[in-house]
């Protein structure tokens, strides 16, 4: 411990900002090594962040929908050590809706000729001809890559409308390297193949025959929603000696002068200060910039990242259950909402009243826009009302209603994040070695919950060998975990093996990109189809 604390100051080896499932997975790992760890977070009521989960009147809402699946033995084996008993297997069923119909997805081909009909299928066939024989040659955008795999008429029906009510650009603003990361592996002919297989049954479990990832059709999940799991880990930390501090916002996080940490937090009866060797935070960057002490240089890019925020409008229902789904994706531009969720498909003790459906209303925003900024009330009477156009439910029906506001869900990667990002991570990694990012918005990266959970586990890692001996920015960036250290030089944990299992490596196999815009010289750029 550092000298000089002050009476009533809380002492701490590791002070964490934020119990998400990055702060509260390295909180745990550091408590269980014997470390005093203290956890603020600012939410008075609950832990997990994005990955937690809301109750109402007995309802439970999870926000986003979090499966629980990671190529991560390690990840997994901490899932199971948090959460030992608790964990349900569920089948995966989503579908997209479309003009009044549903498409299952990934696609059954069968059922997309008969809802599309015959002629609309032919168009679309069409399309895709016309677009293999002559691409577009300058591919820049969202939109023109995705146009050039599947057609004009395939992509404006299954891309062009969700993926902008997701990111509120246009698609022919967003870059053509995303479109290529996240559709990677997918293409028409293999969608008609595959298709085909599952029409007729001939798909092998458990992925029916699917190498993409996000095609798995079964999934582990809590049965009372992902913040079981986070309840449980702030639990154990507690049971193990450490302190999660909930109700309370980071205020300022001073450099000591020792090489150590003075964090003051606010809270509904003032501030507390915690001293501590080391920092951890999964608070989001921009936020971090304006409350360290000293001010860092590059305060002013930290400023201009960017983020995306997020709402449910729950509806409680009087029906055994409206759909099997898990989630519906709404390609439909008659009504805001982008997907719908399914609670009881997620976990039947999701829903106390078996009598009552509740679903979900997903809607993507920014914050202080319109969405945003309606009352509970307002945004209540717009689901009914989407409910009713989309055909899935009787406004007189809905019993009940709750908004969640999320906000930061996720960090937007336009032209000048990666900048900002690496000019304040090698300012703080070289004036403060004993700060610590984690986290999808402590490193404004759009993190899977294992991949956020991985970036604690290696910093924890990194403060137990006293080094930096693992590079934690390469988690959800290449195909393996790199060891940090001078050049031609590898550096080891003490008794530990320092060689990259396969365990590691496939952690990072499940990238999880989010689109850059086209610059501004691009967008201006004439295209050619021939």
């Amino acid at each position: 411990m550092k000298a000089g604390v002050a009476a009533g100051e809380i002492t701490a080896d590791v002070a964490i900002i934020g119990a998400g499932p990055a702060g509260l997975t390295a909180g745990y790992l550091l408590a269980k090594a014997g470390k005093k760890v203290v956890i603020i977070e600012k939410d008075a009521h609950y832990v997990g962040g994005i990955s937690r989960t809301v109750e109402h009147e007995g309802y439970r809402f999870d926000i986003g929908g979090h499966r629980f699946f990671s190529k991560s033995q390690a990840v997994v084996d901490l899932w199971n050590e948090i959460l030992p008993d608790d964990f349900i297997q569920r089948p995966r069923m989503s579908r997209i809706y479309y003009e009044g119909k549903f498409y299952s997805y990934p696609l059954r081909a069968f059922e997309a000729l008969r809802n599309l009909g015959l002629w609309r299928s032919s168009l679309c066939m069409l399309s895709y001809l016309q677009y293999k024989l002559f691409p577009i040659r300058e591919v820049k955008s969202f939109e023109d890559w995705t146009t050039n795999q599947f057609g004009k008429k395939l992509y404006s029906i299954f891309f062009k409308t969700y993926t902008e009510k997701v990111w509120g650009m246009p698609c022919n603003e967003m870059s053509a390297d995303w479109a290529a990361q996240r559709i990677k592996g997918l293409s028409l002919w293999g969608a008609v193949v595959d298709g085909v297989k599952r029409s007729l049954g001939l798909n092998k479990r458990p992925n029916d025959g699917q190498a993409v990832k996000t095609l798995l059709e079964t999934f582990r999940y809590p049965r009372l929603g992902p913040g079981m799991m986070w309840d449980a880990a702030r639990d154990r930390i507690v049971e193990m000696g450490g302190q999660v501090i909930m109700g309370h916002g980071l205020k300022q996080l001073a450099d000591d002068g020792q090489g150590g940490w003075r964090m003051t937090a606010t809270g509904p009866d003032g501030d507390i200060v915690i001293r501590a060797d080391h920092a951890i935070s999964s608070a989001p960057m921009r936020e971090l910039a304006a409350r360290l002490h000293p001010l860092p240089a590059t305060t002013l890019e930290a400023s201009q990242l960017k983020y995306r925020d997020f709402l449910t409008v729950a509806l409680m229902i009087c029906s055994e259950d409206l759909f099997p789904d898990n989630w519906i994706y709404i390609h439909d531009s008659q009504v805001q909402v982008g997907r719908v969720q399914n609670f009881r498909s997620w976990s039947p003790e999701m829903v106390p009243d078996q009598s009552i459906a509740c679903v979900g209303l997903e809607y993507f925003c920014f914050e202080g826009d319109g969405l945003w900024s309606s009352t509970d009330e307002a945004l209540i009477e717009q689901a009914k009302r989407e409910m009713a156009i989309l055909g899935l439910c009787d406004p007189a029906d809905v019993v009940g209603g709750a908004v969640v506001r999320q906000e930061k869900a996720y960090p937007v990667y336009d032209e000048d994040y990666a900048a900002n990002v690496a000019a304040m991570r090698a300012e703080l990694e070289e004036r403060f070695p004993s700060l610590h990012l984690v986290g999808r918005n402590g490193m404004h990266r759009y993190n899977n919950q294992d991949h956020a959970m991985m970036t604690a586990m290696l910093t924890v890692e990194n403060i137990l060998a006293g080094q930096r001996v693992y590079d934690t920015w390469c988690v959800n960036e290449d195909a393996e975990y790199h060891e940090a250290g001078d050049e031609g030089e590898q550096a080891k944990l003490p008794a530990r093996e320092a060689a990259i299992t396969p365990d590691q490596a496939a952690a990072l196999a499940s990238v999880r990109d989010v689109p850059t815009r086209v610059s501004d010289g691009e967008k201006g750029a004439p295209r050619k189809a021939a």
